[in-house]
């Protein structure tokens, strides 16, 4: 590992923050990008830095102040602002004290921070104060854990690191282990670091640069060290001859996990708590996947306490897949996901009762699942846990690795990492905000990159779904998607190329989105078409043309709805975008109503046949809608000046026309039509089989 210290940038820092903030904080804030933007050293918010400086109080007082990062900042991406100033003089006072809980800790941090909005300090902020530097590096190298994950852990840091380093055995974060750093400095004045055993890496210095510099020096010898060690030995054993792609295995058991990891709800087929995967399968990953040492290392807990509440205390790990008998599958994988539920109950009990404490149990299912021939199946109740659980698992896997061809792995044991599971300020890490109505759920809308499709992929992405905008035209449907993703968040929103009228295509659409996300909640078929002319003119390839989109897309389209939807068991929605033609149909519309009406009955049907599994049907009939912001409805492009002819008007006024013509005379958009598949999928009420117009109030067209 090498230094990535560049003097130009260094004062690019001090130039831009310097006048607000000073230029300790710049030098702190661009020397913990560095540290952050390496995943060898930290990963999704881990490790903290520090710098001592002055503070000008509002009488106009210079006091001694700690910028400590908060929590929920993460070093790649942070600014000032991320760290927290508090009162230096104060904190070093409270080492007097014998003893103070986690709860007092918190509170004396919060009294004695200068802006009462900054966020709350790090937990290990009073360990960054009892040192005496000016500058405080901590990370969770990959390299460093290799070396001290080890029942030898302690000899063969000796080797790497050399001396003038502090070894201090696994000690839980919090006053305790500020107290222990804090003593053993002082017993070892000279030391240039302190290595925490099972946890992480300190540096220190009164400069910036050689604060840094000192932890990539001391992160590169562990790299050289195991380099040396592991020379010529066979990591990995491995024992799987390539049968089948990844892909296919990753396609047939996502959404069978994902619906075994979900939580249950308190009425019948509904779910409390939907999962989000992410799959990896990186050379590392299948590596280890796939060899002999995989399940006794799958055993060990993760490389640092701090992973406990992304990946649980271990992952889930599964072999001997009959992957031939789909039955036989789905009753392996139930069975050992069981099996793990009732571990994890166990050690929770077992720590409780040996502990005499009374918690409350969090979720018993895996966070990650590795099976040979897959890969690595990680998942989060959102999109960004599911992510940071496999950027963590990959990192984990890789490290273990290393460990086990260096020596022999050795993770803390059940008693430590369950401190830190239900360590009050750990949870508080993972942070809490108020449930969205489809938080959890993946939507699947077809003819996505349409106007009604953006309208609601937009309205389902604001209520919390994750959201795949399938279309014929896949430079569309991502355009969409781009379009969508810089109002939600990148990676919410994906495009996907689906031919609804096609059985290969749309079974490859819903398979790429089980690899992608797990599994599908709501479907909404709403890709159509139409064509104007009368029947005595219609063509019998124009009346296919039209029905093979409208009606055989909304079919096959259930079909393999139902396929995934079925494979999870967690119930789920369909909402079928028909047509208020279906109930007032017009002059010259014949193919587009008839095809309408006939997805619209489909609807109802498969209303019937899914409510066994908790899967709800429901059905829109909504008015004509021509654009949805800068996008124009790609039918009405087609039929608008047709259907302007027949009614005997000019094309400019037909949005006029269809606006006047309800009954409380609104223009009928995308949006609209968005919140009616919203309202279906939130489940507030018991409904399936039920027609709701979104037209402005149609007489003709009231159902019936």
């Amino acid at each position: 590992m090498n230094s990535l210290y560049d003097k130009a940038d260094a004062q690019a820092a001090i130039d831009r923050y310097a006048p607000t903030f000073g230029e300790a904080v710049a030098l702190r804030v661009y020397t913990s990008r560095l540290i952050g933007a390496d995943p060898a050293l930290v990963l999704h918010g881990g490790g903290n830095t520090s710098v001592k400086d002055q503070f000008t109080n509002l009488l106009g007082d210079q006091v001694e102040a700690i910028f400590v990062k908060g929590s929920g900042w993460d070093l790649g991406e942070l600014e000032p602002e991320g760290l927290p100033g508090l009162d230096l003089e104060y904190l070093r006072k409270l080492r007097i004290l014998e003893s103070m809980s986690d709860e007092e800790m918190v509170n004396q941090l919060r009294t004695h921070l200068f802006n009462a909005s900054s966020p709350n300090p790090s937990v290990e902020t009073l360990l960054h104060a009892f040192l005496p530097h000016r500058f405080v590096d901590h990370s969770h190298a990959d390299a460093v854990l290799a070396v001290t994950n080890q029942p030898e852990g302690s000899g063969m840091a000796d080797a790497a690191f050399g001396s003038n380093v502090i070894h201090l055995p696994y000690i839980m974060p919090g006053f305790p282990l500020a107290k222990a750093v804090a003593d053993a400095f002082d017993a070892q004045p000279d030391a240039r670091a302190i290595l925490l055993h099972k946890h992480g890496l300190f540096t220190f210095s009164d400069d910036a640069r050689e604060s840094y510099e000192s932890h990539i020096d001391y992160v590169d010898r562990c790299e050289r060290y195991l380099n040396e060690n592991t020379v010529g030995k066979t990591i990995f054993t491995t024992t799987l001859s390539k049968t089948e792609s990844p892909e296919s295995r990753a396609t047939q058991v996502a959404p069978i996990l994902r619906g075994l990891l979900s939580e249950p709800g308190d009425e019948p087929n509904t779910v409390s708590r939907r999962m989000i995967m992410d799959w990896r399968f990186t050379d590392e990953v299948m590596n280890f996947a796939n060899s002999e040492e995989a399940k006794a290392l799958c055993l060990q807990g993760p490389l640092t306490p701090d992973h406990v509440i992304r990946t649980k205390m271990r992952p889930l790990y599964i072999s001997g897949l009959q992957w031939s008998d789909p039955e036989t599958l789905q009753a392996q994988l139930a069975d050992a996901v069981l099996r793990y539920r009732q571990d994890y109950d166990r050690y929770f009990n077992q720590q409780c009762v040996e502990k005499e404490l009374s918690k409350t149990k969090l979720d018993s299912a895996p966070r990650v699942v590795i099976l040979p021939e897959v890969g690595a199946l990680c998942f989060g109740s959102s999109l960004k846990d599911a992510r940071i659980a496999a950027d963590i698992t990959e990192h984990t896997l890789v490290t273990k690795a290393l460990a086990h061809a260096a020596g022999k792995y050795e993770a803390l044991d059940e008693a430590d990492l369950f401190d830190m599971e239900y360590w009050s300020l750990e949870q508080a890490k993972l942070g809490k905000s108020k449930p969205r109505a489809l938080d959890g759920q993946v939507a699947l809308v077809t003819g996505g990159a349409g106007a009604i499709g953006i309208g609601i992929g937009d309205a389902c992405a604001a209520a919390g779904a994750l959201v795949v905008l399938a279309d014929l035209d896949l430079e569309r449907a991502q355009s969409a998607a781009e379009l969508l993703s810089k109002k939600h968040g990148h990676g919410r929103i994906i495009g996907l190329s689906m031919d609804v009228t096609s059985e290969e295509s749309v079974r490859r659409g819903f398979d790429s989105v089980c690899r992608q996300f797990g599994g599908v909640d709501l479907v909404v078929p709403n890709a159509g078409i139409a064509h104007v002319s009368p029947i005595e003119d219609l063509s019998a390839d124009q009346v296919r043309r039209v029905t093979e989109v409208n009606y055989m897309g909304v079919l096959l389209t259930i079909r393999e709805a139902s396929r995934v939807l079925r494979a999870q068991g967690t119930g789920g929605n369909i909402v079928i975008n028909a047509s208020k033609n279906v109930f007032a149909p017009g002059a010259d519309f014949g193919a587009y109503s008839a095809s309408k009406a006939a997805a619209h009955q489909i609807g109802k049907v498969a209303a019937m046949e899914l409510a066994e599994i908790g899967v709800r049907v429901n059905l829109i009939n909504a008015d004509a809608i021509f654009n949805e912001g800068d996008v124009d409805s790609g039918l009405w492009q087609t039929v608008g000046p047709d259907r302007a002819r027949s009614r005997g008007i000019d094309i400019e006024a037909l949005p006029e026309f269809y606006r006047d013509r309800n009954l409380l005379k609104t223009r009928i958009s995308a949006h609209h039509v968005g919140n009616a598949v919203v309202f279906f999928a939130s489940n507030l009420t018991p409904t399936s089989g039920a027609t709701l117009p979104v037209d402005g109030g149609i007489a003709s067209a009231f159902p019936r």
